[in-house]
């Protein structure tokens, strides 16, 4: 589990980045350490996520998109965020 705090840290501390198509894009570039995921991500973002995961962790959040939007002080709604690799 992962709590709002860290999330808002991850943001302002480490590369990321958000959205299906950006992290999704990373992922099969092998670019990411972790991948958080809302919990009303929809099911067909979640298994190409899945598929292409190989070795990244997921995280399944109890946040819905437009939490994980506030969260981040975005202005639109957030599914994935990706944190890429140092």
């Amino acid at each position: 589990m992962i709590s709002k705090e860290e999330i808002e840290k991850l943001v302002k501390t480490e590369k990321i980045c958000m959205g299906t198509e950006n992290t999704l894009k990373n992922l099969r570039s092998s670019n990411l350490n972790k991948i958080l995921v809302s919990k009303n991500c929809p099911r067909n973002v979640v298994e190409d996520i899945e598929s292409l995961s190989e070795g990244t962790e997921i995280l399944f959040l109890e946040k819905n998109n437009e939490e994980l939007g506030i969260i981040c002080k975005k202005p639109f709604h957030i599914s994935v965020i990706g944190i890429l690799k140092r």
